[in-house]
C-alpha cells in the first residue's frame, strides 16, 4: 500500500506501523537511562518530527495512546484490532484536514501577531509583509543578496518558543545570504555591519504551510539579528 507525500517517505513504514490500534495507559514514563533506552527513544523522536512535525500539539494524549498501541501490536506481531487495509487510506485525509485547521489557525495568530508588531515604534513594514526594527543603528556597509555575512541571531516563534539562536550556542555563524529564506535575505540588505535589528517574518518569506522541523505550519517567525561582517 503506498500512502500520499503527507507522510515523509524514509518514516512511511514505522509510521503506518503506528496507525492501527487502540488506547493503552500511558501513566508510566518509560525508563531512558541506558545508552540503547536513549537509542529508541531518540528513534520516537525521529518519528514524529520527520513525519508529523506539523500537527505538533494537536494530538490528545487519549490519541496518542491509540496511535502507540497500534505500534506496538504491529512490531510484536500483535493481531491487528482494526485492518490496515481498509483504515490506511483514510490516514492522509485524516492528516490533511488536521494539517488545514492548524495552518489556517496559525495564518490568523500570526497575522494578528504582525499587525501589532507593524504598530511599534520604529517598525517598518515593507511591501513583501517583512516588519524590520533596528534594535542598533549600525556603521558599516550594507550586505547585497549575493554576498556572504557573518551574524549573531536569536530566532523565536510568536509564542516565545526559541526554536535557534546562534547567541545560545555561543557561536556566530556565517552564510550566503541569498541560501536563506526570503525574510533573511531581504531583511539583511537593510542593515549596517555593525547593527542590531528585529525581523518579524510571515510565512510566505519563511517556510510557509509546510514549516520544518521544530517550526510549525504557516508560523511567524521573529529573529533578533546582529550584522558582525560581510565576507
Amino acid at each position: 500500500m503506498k500512502i500520499a507525500h503527507l507522510l515523509g517517505v524514509g518514516w512511511t513504514s514505522l509510521v503506518l506501523l503506528a496507525c492501527n490500534g487502540q488506547a493503552v495507559k500511558t501513566d508510566t514514563p518509560a525508563k531512558v537511562e541506558t545508552e540503547e533506552e536513549k537509542v529508541l527513544y531518540a528513534l520516537g523522536l525521529a518519528i514524529a518530527q520527520n513525519s508529523l512535525e506539523p500537527f505538533k500539539g494537536q494530538f490528545s494524549d487519549a490519541e496518542i495512546a491509540v496511535v502507540m498501541q497500534g505500534f506496538a501490536d504491529a512490531v510484536k506481531g500483535g493481531e491487528p484490532i482494526v485492518s490496515l487495509q481498509e483504515f490506511g487510506p483514510k490516514i492522509n485525509p485524516m492528516l490533511q484536514e488536521r494539517l488545514q485547521k492548524v495552518q489556517a489557525q496559525a495564518a490568523a495568530e500570526g497575522e494578528a501577531f504582525r499587525e501589532k508588531a507593524a504598530r511599534e515604534e520604529g517598525a517598518v513594514q515593507t511591501a513583501s509583509g517583512l516588519i524590520f526594527k533596528e534594535l542598533t543603528a549600525g556603521t558599516g556597509a550594507s550586505p547585497k543578496a549575493t554576498d556572504r555575512v557573518k551574524v549573531h541571531y536569536h530566532g523565536s516563534l510568536i509564542d516565545g518558543t526559541v526554536f535557534d539562536s546562534s547567541v545560545e550556542r555561543g557561536e556566530p555563524i556565517t552564510f550566503a545570504l541569498d541560501q536563506v529564506v526570503k525574510g533573511w535575505t531581504e531583511g539583511l540588505q537593510m542593515m549596517k555591519v555593525g547593527g542590531k535589528a528585529k525581523l518579524t517574518i510571515p510565512p510566505e518569506l519563511a517556510y510557509g504551510p509546510g514549516g520544518r522541523a521544530g517550526i510549525p505550519a504557516n508560523a511567524t517567525l521573529i529573529f533578533e539579528v546582529e550584522l558582525l561582517g560581510i565576507e
